[in-house]
């Protein structure tokens, strides 16, 4: 079965086209539980909630991904632009962009489409 068939129509748009779905509309912005995010597309492991905090962006935002191999980074100059593209590492999904405005431990806030994020809770 291919990507396209998979995935609905806003997450083939984000994960495959580059999309980004507007503010405040994800599911998981405001998500509390413990649990693991995976890749919608590939179900690799992407963040943990341990990482997750409130950025007050709109989108979830994590300040480390899962492991140091979970995603990828990505020079993005679209729309005027300098930023970087964050993507899956195993199926290179496009996942958001990382910042260095988010809060320590790393300084980083990896701003991610909930559309590209399935939510596995910890039992």
């Amino acid at each position: 079965m291919s990507k396209k068939n998979k995935l609905t129509k806003k997450q083939f748009s984000v994960a495959i086209e580059g999309d980004t779905e507007r503010p405040f509309t994800g599911i998981y912005n405001i998500e509390k539980r413990k649990g693991s995010y995976v890749c919608v597309v590939c179900d690799s492991k992407l963040f943990s909630s341990s990482t997750k905090y409130e950025s007050g962006t709109g989108w979830p935002a994590f300040y480390a991904p899962y492991s140091d191999n979970a995603v990828s980074n990505h020079q993005d100059n679209s729309h005027g632009m300098e930023r970087i593209e964050v993507k899956c590492k195993e199926c290179d999904a496009h996942l958001g962009h990382v910042f260095n405005d988010g809060p320590q431990p790393s300084g980083l806030r990896y701003c991610i489409n909930s559309v590209v994020l399935k939510f596995i809770e910890e039992k």
